[in-house]
């Protein structure tokens, strides 16, 4: 399933909160890819994600790029596709590693997605988006949502002590569900080979 052809270099630009799994999948497959890894804390502005991802993308040899974002920016698919890459389908993260079915229907029931990352930087993130008031964000967050899903792949670290005492300062429960990496893996690979044989979208 995960053959690319080895005489053609691709390349792979994503989002950093995926940056271990993506690792794990070019080892695994041996694609011969170098990958390039932008900082989540990057979602938090639209403008500093744009500049980064256009710079990135407009590097020498990154015209044959598979770019692994959801619709982190409302002209995402605009920006890829003016510099000739492809962008993997799904709404974020989450969605590519979940699938749409699942992603729905955790999302349908109030949940609000913890991948470690956004765990342990939580503090810095939140900062940036809210400010230092943990009270607005407590608001915010339990108006919108009834509970957190902890988020674990094969990749994962041991965030779990982090996890449980977010969900105590914040005040929502917290759940957990372990994603194997395949349908983050067919994103992947379905991209590539779409690079790979030319075709543009």
């Amino acid at each position: 399933m995960a053959d690319i052809d080895k005489n053609h270099k691709l390349n792979i630009i994503s989002c950093g909160i995926l940056a271990d799994e993506v690792k794990f999948l070019i080892r695994k497959n041996r694609w011969d890819i170098d990958p390039v890894f932008l900082s989540s804390s990057l979602h938090i502005s639209f403008s500093k994600l744009e500049k980064a991802l256009c710079g990135t993308l407009s590097m020498k040899n990154r015209s044959r790029t598979a770019v692994v974002y959801g619709t982190c920016h409302p002209d995402i698919d605009k920006i890829v596709n003016e510099k000739g890459a492809l962008r993997t389908d799904g709404q974020n993260c989450v969605e590519l590693l979940l699938g749409r079915q699942i992603f729905t229907e955790y999302l349908s029931e109030g949940a609000f997605f913890l991948m470690e990352e956004w765990v342990k930087k939580w503090d810095e993130v939140m900062g940036l988006a809210f400010g230092c008031n943990n009270g607005i964000i407590c608001e915010i967050l339990k108006a919108e949502h009834e509970f957190f899903l902890g988020i674990n792949t094969p990749c994962s670290g041991d965030f779990r002590e982090e996890a449980e005492d977010l969900s105590r300062r914040i005040g929502l429960p917290l759940k957990w569900h372990t994603a194997n990496l395949l349908h983050l893996e067919k994103s992947i690979l379905l991209v590539l080979k779409k690079l790979e044989n030319g075709i543009e979208k």
